[in-house]
């Protein structure tokens, strides 16, 4: 495939994607884009630079969160900080972006 010009240089406005991450990421399952965005964004600030080494957002399913770890220490590290880490996405994504965390061991 190769580039071409756009037929109409004064055409639409150039748009940025965080214009329609709301309805990209809605029409995947998941409410409240950009909130959600800052999630993934934002995650080592979430959970320090220890953690985040070794776990990862995946995926957010309605308003739960689900992360990926290294191992199951770290799962169990995860999921004994899940209230914490709820309120500390809460400061950073906005309230009830995300209300669960769903931990899972990567193989």
């Amino acid at each position: 495939m190769s580039w071409t010009k756009l037929p109409n240089p004064d055409g639409p406005p150039v748009r940025r994607v965080g214009d329609d991450l709301d309805t990209i990421v809605r029409r995947a399952g998941v409410t409240g884009g950009q909130a959600a965005a800052a999630v993934f964004t934002r995650w080592e600030e979430a959970v320090g630079a220890s953690i985040a080494a070794h776990a990862r957002p995946v995926s957010v399913r309605g308003t739960t969160l689900v992360v990926g770890v290294d191992g199951p220490a770290y799962a169990t590290q995860l999921r004994m900080l899940t209230p914490q880490l709820i309120g500390r996405l809460a400061d950073l994504a906005g309230p009830g972006v995300i209300d669960s965390i769903d931990v899972r061991v990567r193989g």
